[in-house]
């Protein structure tokens, strides 16, 4: 659904009444992602949980714009815009990149942000349940050890993993995850980076040269955004995938494990829609993902050649025939 389409939608249905809208102030939330508003299959989500609270956009809601179009190094300088304008919220959810801009620009604007990763090791909060600044946000768990290995029982053997990763946006901590994991399973990784999607054809014919057993796609912006593309990809270049939770019956994927990236960014509109009506950041805890699944496609897995181990069947949440 494009975005337009989404909003007209949320019109009949914002979950609080036009009173309760009424008596919301105004409030405006800058987009500091590395993708444009209208090119961003995330935001609608976002703004379903901002709505869930009574912030519908057009009524009592406008959102900034302040991506930065593929350029994380302009980060600083559309945080900065942002701050300019003082704008009500700044969600940062392009990664460690986007939030370390806006912590830099504003120390009294609230942050809310989506972490890979412990966000108090990377230094955003000060404790999880006690933030202690003006930042706040969802914990998106680093899963990346765990996807290896779901690979590795799926395809067994001594081959190496690939992984695909954009060096814009943690890719050290994701890289230092996957080899320290590869090392204890005794599988070499590959790390493939993509800056665009013009990069992701090369991308595969990269992992089928290096005779890769299967290639990781992880829940960085640009690999979320375009899903079924790499999907696609995947299928036709005929190498086993798993990917953060996606639809697999409509992409085609073949694995998937993690919290749907969809369902985060609806958590996070409502932890946001909560600090525009007066919650305090410094006091909003940092929360988890509501879920963690484990999806697999059999059919992708029969087009491929593969049979799924009963090891890995019997602790799918999803198991699409």
């Amino acid at each position: 659904m494009r975005r337009r389409e989404f909003i007209a939608a949320l019109g009949g249905v914002a979950a609080a009444p036009l009173g309760a809208l009424a008596e919301l102030p105004h409030a405006s939330v800058a987009w500091l992602s590395a993708l444009h508003p209208s090119h961003s299959v995330a935001l609608p989500f976002l703004l379903k949980g901002l709505a869930a609270t009574g912030y519908v956009e057009g009524r009592n809601l406008t959102i900034e714009d302040a991506s930065a179009e593929g350029h994380p190094e302009q980060f600083p300088a559309r945080a900065a815009e942002a701050v300019q304008k003082h704008v009500s919220l700044i969600a940062a959810v392009s990664g460690l990149p986007s939030v370390a801009a806006a912590k830099a620009a504003t120390a009294s604007i609230p942050i809310v942000f989506i972490s890979i990763g412990d966000p108090v090791e990377l230094g955003l909060v000060a404790s999880l349940n006690h933030p202690g600044g003006n930042l706040t946000g969802v914990e998106n768990s680093l899963l990346i050890p765990k996807q290896v290995e779901l690979l590795s029982e799926l395809i067994p053997g001594s081959a190496p993993i690939a992984m695909l990763v954009d060096p814009n946006t943690e890719a050290s901590l994701l890289e230092k995850a996957a080899k320290a994991t590869g090392q204890a399973l005794g599988r070499p990784i590959i790390v493939v980076t993509v800056t665009t999607d013009r990069d992701f054809e090369t991308a595969f014919a990269t992992v089928v040269q290096q005779k890769a057993a299967g290639v990781v796609i992880g829940n960085q912006p640009i690999l979320t955004a375009y899903h079924k593309q790499l999907a696609e990809l995947a299928a036709r270049f005929a190498v086993p995938a798993i990917y953060d939770p996606q639809d697999l019956a409509a992409s085609g994927g073949l694995v998937s494990y993690g919290a749907n990236i969809f369902d985060i960014f609806r958590q996070l509109g409502e932890i946001s829609g909560k600090i525009l009506a007066g919650a305090n950041p410094a006091e909003f805890p940092v929360q988890a993902p509501d879920r963690i699944q484990l999806k697999i496609n059999l059919k992708t897995a029969k087009a491929l050649g593969i049979t799924v181990p009963p090891s890995i069947l019997v602790r799918a949440d999803e198991v699409i025939e």
